[in-house]
Order: structure tokens, then sequence, then C-alpha cells
């Protein structure tokens, strides 16, 4: 057989969509991945809306998706993408909300810019299309937790709670001695209009928990628990945790 009439190569290219609303980190991945024989990026997209409309044209074998991006971010677009390639969050968001937010939407891998190396991008690009997840070392720790947390709550075992701390308890105590009970509790709960989740947190505060046991507690973050507590106090009509759980408790004053 001459050189002529030998085979060409069979082995197909893995097609790529490169999603980020920097145009420095997509050319620069996607100079980084055409550069190499059995890759080829098919389309770059700088925001989640186009990173569809891309995924639905060209067909790709996977996708590399940041999470921050106007318009459509990576997570609004996540589970719509995820139906038709495989998905890697490849971003600078290395926060765990989002990472185990990305892998309930359906991500199959996640990469923290910094943290893994060209070869490192590569390998999770071809395991990818073979439905190999990948993840740098913050994504992983991330994942590990979101398990651990669902083995928890599975076999019904909750984190470790300390005591509420003694002055929060004395400074309830003397709000609630000072006064009689103006409603019952039932009713007055009605009348603040909490959310179930919103009412969860409230009975925490009242119990003297802090955000970080509030947050465990709960399993969700700190950040999430002072967003529900800001709510709660404007529903509350409070300017303090002492005094939302004697209303909550129905021990506040009434005029």
């Amino acid at each position: 057989m001459t050189a002529e009439n030998a085979p060409l190569s069979t082995t197909p290219s893995v097609r790529v969509v490169v999603a980020d609303d920097n145009p420095v980190v997509r050319a620069g991945l996607t100079a980084l991945l055409s550069g190499r024989e059995d890759i080829t990026v098919v389309a770059e997209a700088a925001d989640g809306h186009a990173a569809y409309e891309a995924a639905v044209h060209h067909r790709p074998d996977v996708i590399l998706l940041d999470v921050r991006m106007p318009g459509v971010d990576g997570l609004a677009a996540l589970p719509h993408l995820a139906g038709l390639a495989p998905v890697v969050m490849l971003t600078y968001s290395d926060e765990p909300e989002i990472v185990q937010e990305a892998l309930r939407r359906g991500a199959g891998g996640y990469l923290v810019h910094g943290e893994f190396t060209v070869d490192e991008l590569l390998s999770t690009v071809r395991d990818s299309v073979r439905g190999r997840a990948h993840f740098s070392p913050t994504a992983a720790t991330a994942a590990l937790a979101e398990i651990r947390d669902a083995n928890a709550s599975a076999h019904g075992t909750m984190p470790s709670i300390p005591p509420p701390p003694l002055d929060f308890r004395k400074q309830l105590s003397q709000l609630q001695s000072s006064v009689g009970h103006s409603r019952t509790g039932a009713s007055a709960r009605e009348g603040f209009r909490l959310s179930a989740r919103e009412a969860e947190i409230m009975d925490h505060i009242a119990s003297g928990m802090n955000n970080q046991q509030i947050a465990a507690a709960c399993f969700i973050s700190e950040k999430t628990v002072k967003n529900h507590i800001n709510r709660i106090f404007a529903k509350l009509h409070s300017s303090s945790r002492a005094e939302a759980a004697a209303k909550w408790l129905g021990t506040a004053v009434t005029s």
C-alpha cells in the first residue's frame, strides 16, 4: 500500500464550545485547545444564552462554562446545556455553595482557574467525553462536603451544635420576664408572614444559635443566613436578635 492510499486517522476530534464573558480568557482557551490535533473549538460564547445557541447549532462533545456572566449566567444555563453535552465549569468562582449548586444542576466537572495545569485541562476535556469527572482541589473539597451533608441528612444526623451563648439567653430572659404573653405564639407568628425557611431560622435565633450554627443546621451558607435574617428583622420590625426573638415568642412589650 502506497502512502497516498494509506487510510487517514479515524480518531474523531473532541468538539468544544468555550463560554466565558472575558474575551481574553476565551481567546486563550481557544488557542490552547485548538493547538491539539484531537481537540477542536467549534464556537465561543460570551453568556449562557449564546452558549446554548452554539451548543444547539454545533452539537459539541464538551462545553466549558464560566459561572458569572452577564445576562444569562452559567448556573442558569447549566441545566439546559447539560442535556446537550457534558459540561465542565471552568471559572474563578470557588465558593462551595456555587460548586455544589453546579453539581446539582448537572455539571460533569469543575475546574477553578489557578488550580489546574494545561495537561490537567486537556485531560478533563478528553475524559469528559468518556463520562469521567475532573475537579480541582477546591471544587473537590466542596463536592465531598455536599456528599457528607447528604449522607448526614439521609441518616437523620445533624452537625454538633454548641449551646446558646449565655449573654444572649440572659438578655432574652430579661425581656421575657418583664412582660406577659401578649398573644399566643401561633396567632402572632401568622401575622409576621415569614416563609417556611425564615420561620425555621427564626426558631434557631430564638433558641440562641449564632449565624454559623444556623448555617450548619440548615445546610446553607452564613451569607444566606444573613440575608434571611435581614428580611426577618424587616418583617418583625426588629433591630436586634433579642427583640426579634421576644416578638417571635410572643413576649414582646405591646403598646
